[in-house]
């Protein structure tokens, strides 16, 4: 497989969040496979000292960092290397315009909103890492996509493997599908018990490692419920076919049930490399240095339903999916300001579906039609979100 890749000219690659996590596992695949990838463009945030150690090796043809006030030491970092640097949310979403076969949208937040569509609408082959892009933005960006015939690949780990099994030819043949969850740190606690959760016991993973916003997320499950909802828009299915279901050693990523009782699934060792390099390589696969699955040697995998009473935000989630029009943006928002409550002790664990829930039951903006529609849409919820806090949520 791989000398029937070499046969081919080098894919040409951008990464938009090179300094994140999931930009970092992409560059680490992109060295070790110099003869089949080139660069064309990298992006990153606030972190000039890694964005500018990417640049020197990944050597692309553009850099843009999106704190404008970094613009002058991006420039000097990299003054004799030929690299074209630019700096601000306009430079960001040129680097997405750079012609280049393959675009990793891995920015964090809503600020991945517009660069991702910018790839989108000329049509590249974008590997999306941005929840926002289909929680908030979801009906919007598949239009687009649509629009523009560009190829959307997923790269959370559960919409990778969906996507792999998931015959596409044959989906009047697809009785559901199956997202697995971990159950996080809190697996098996009372609610109770969780009342008494600390921010640093809630971003010890058991699996994976992840930042802390995405760790405490997985501890509250809202990371399974906003899945949920990415699911619904990339596989064009509705909420009552799609099921989650508790998985603690993280070896199968998710499942695909067939209407003649066959189930596909996606097994692995929990390395975000695999589903990268999946989407990189598609519709090819490539050679990686993960650690391979025995089986044998785990021995055991187990199940269970989700606890819908200790993991309320699951059901918020799926909620705020039939809900829809701006369900899920609020939903989205209002998270992120009640897990950066929780993180500066200013809320209990068991305060960020509360918070959430709160904020749904007030819902009256209309249906996003544009990307601006959703930003505005996410900064009038997070206002609110803290308005809520300030009225009575807050802990000494």
């Amino acid at each position: 497989m791989a000398e029937k890749m070499q046969e081919q000219r080098r894919k040409s690659v951008s990464i938009l969040g090179a300094t994140g996590s999931v930009g970092g596992s992409t560059a680490d695949l992109l060295l070790a496979n110099p003869e089949l990838y080139s660069v064309s463009a990298l992006t990153g945030g606030r972190n000039l000292a890694r964005l500018v150690e990417l640049a020197h090796v990944l050597k692309p043809g553009f850099v843009a960092i999106a704190d404008q006030d970094r613009y002058a030491e991006l420039k000097n970092a990299l003054s004799g290397t030929g690299i074209e640097v630019a700096a601000g949310d306009a430079a960001v979403c040129e680097a997405a315009a750079r012609p280049s076969d393959w675009v990793m949208a891995a920015i964090v937040g809503c600020a991945g909103l517009l660069p991702t569509l910018t790839a989108v609408r000329r049509g590249a082959t974008v590997a999306l890492a941005n929840k926002e892009c289909l929680v908030s933005a979801g009906d919007i960006m598949m239009r687009e996509v649509q629009a523009s015939g560009a190829t959307l690949l997923p790269v959370d780990s559960e919409h990778n493997a969906i996507f792999q099994v998931f015959e596409q030819h044959r989906r009047k043949s697809i009785d559901k599908i199956v997202l697995t969850a971990s159950g996080g740190p809190f697996l098996g606690a009372t609610l109770a018990e969780m009342e008494q959760k600390t921010p640093e016991e809630a971003v010890a993973h058991p699996q994976w490692n992840m930042g802390a916003k995405i760790s405490v997320d997985s501890a509250t499950m809202m990371n399974k419920g906003l899945e949920v909802i990415e699911a619904a828009h990339l596989f064009d299915l509705d909420v009552d076919r799609i099921d989650v279901l508790v998985h603690p050693q993280s070896i199968i990523h998710s499942l695909v049930a067939y209407t003649d009782g066959s189930v596909l699934a996606q097994l692995g060792m929990p390395d975000m490399r695999t589903p990268i390099s999946y989407a990189l390589a598609w519709p090819e696969r490539m050679e990686t240095s993960v650690q391979r699955l025995d089986l044998a040697e785990i021995a055991n995998l187990t199940f269970s339903a989700p606890d819908m009473d200790c993991f309320p935000a699951l059901a918020l989630a799926r909620g705020a999916l039939r809900s829809g029009g701006a369900h899920p943006a609020v939903l989205n928002a209002t998270n992120e300001i009640a897990v950066e409550a929780f993180l500066r002790k200013k809320l209990p664990f068991t305060g960020i579906a509360e918070l959430v829930s709160d904020a749904l039951q007030t819902v009256s903006a209309r249906a996003p039609q544009t990307i601006d529609d959703v930003i505005s849409l996410d900064l009038e919820a997070r206002a609110d979100a803290r308005a809520l806090l300030s009225r009575g949520r807050a802990v000494a």
